[in-house]
């Protein structure tokens, strides 16, 4: 563990699809010294990977669709969240073999080049999870349909549309979870590149 910070305790609350594991710790200080005892849960989960899937000849964007725990709960925007393709990294695999196989899993797509855009947190006052992203250059002449692995119980939602139409889905809110944001982001800047 890092210098600066001292388990004392490590408990888990609740080990289940997800874990959720509660720390005694302390840290050191900006000041200097160390910090009073605390407690924090920590939702832990697997690094993950997520591909923005492009095909450059015809500007489009590889979008899916799936039903999302996280949003079950919203009173108003739908659990069926527009997204881009993404999994958890397993013991043994590498997150390069992660995006390519769960990019044909997801959505049907044999990525022909894959360029890593940048890896981080995406809550770290509470959750482990790391993603590392990804775009994949893809042919979309004949993507879309629904796809998924039925033993874990996907039912996805895949269809290719113009990188103008995916771009308005960010600004017009109708995508709204933060990696296909950052995404599509990323993409505007630098689709000229690809």
């Amino acid at each position: 563990m890092k210098k600066d910070v001292k388990i004392l305790k490590q408990d888990t609350v609740y080990n289940g699809f997800f874990q959720m594991e509660k720390y005694y710790l302390q840290h050191t200080l900006f000041a200097g010294g160390w910090s009073d005892e605390m407690t924090r849960e920590l939702f832990v989960r697997g690094n993950c990977i997520a591909v923005i899937l492009y095909d450059v000849k015809h500007d489009k964007v590889i979008l899916i669709e799936q039903f999302r725990v996280g949003a079950v709960t919203n009173p108003i925007n739908s659990p069926w969240l527009i997204e881009i393709v993404a999994g958890v990294i397993e013991e043994g695999e590498t997150a390069d073999e992660v995006a390519r196989r769960e990019s044909v899993e997801e959505a049907g797509c044999e990525i022909l080049d894959l360029i890593r855009i940048n890896s981080f947190y995406l809550s770290p006052g509470g959750s482990s999870e790391q993603i590392t992203l990804f775009c994949g250059l893809v042919n979309s002449e004949n993507v879309g349909g629904i796809h998924g692995v039925a033993q874990e119980h996907e039912d996805i939602f895949v269809r290719a549309v113009s990188f103008a139409e995916a771009y308005a889905m960010v600004v017009q809110n109708k995508i709204d979870s933060a990696i296909p944001i950052i995404a599509l982001q990323w993409l505007a800047l630098n689709r000229h590149k690809l």
